[in-house]
């Protein structure tokens, strides 16, 4: 499946409500190069009043709604639309970050259509999967390491 075209809705989404969040997860290191898969797109962003309003709009501007938590303790806001595929979390901090302002210190912009997504670099993506250590995440890993292995090697 190519997900560009969707890929650009959610970022005019984001975009056109003024919601200011960073790509991480399996689709920004996918988008990094790395040959991975992903059935959803996370994204990190501030867990504020005014960003839940801003929230919502994206979940309207994208035909689909918002889940609370399905584990409470995860403060995770879930996007979806089952009809249209769809699932986009929305967490307020991830495993192995400090903070948003930290990871966006080092995400990079990347285009889709007139707008665009801040995406989390692979450093920051394998620093998170490793400190949540989940089984998934760690079988990531070497996937990720090699990749950044790689991109390193290119740049210098």
């Amino acid at each position: 499946m190519n997900a560009q075209p969707l890929l650009a809705r959610i970022a005019a989404a984001l975009s056109a409500a003024k919601l200011e969040a960073i790509l991480i997860g399996n689709a920004a290191a996918a988008l990094r190069g790395a040959p991975v898969t992903t059935l959803d797109f996370d994204f990190l962003f501030r867990a504020t009043p005014a960003n839940l309003a801003k929230l919502k709009r994206v979940a309207k501007a994208l035909d689909a709604v918002i889940m609370r938590p399905y584990y409470p303790v995860s403060n995770l806001y879930r996007v979806e639309s089952p009809e249209q595929g769809l699932q986009i979390d929305f967490m307020p901090r991830i495993s192995g970050i400090r903070s948003f302002n930290a990871l966006r210190a080092h995400a990079t912009t990347v285009a889709f259509g007139v707008s665009s997504l801040q995406v989390a670099s692979l450093e920051d993506i394998i620093r998170s999967k490793k400190a949540a250590g989940r089984p998934r995440d760690r079988a990531a890993l070497p996937v990720l390491e090699a990749t950044l292995a790689l991109e390193k090697k290119n740049k210098g």
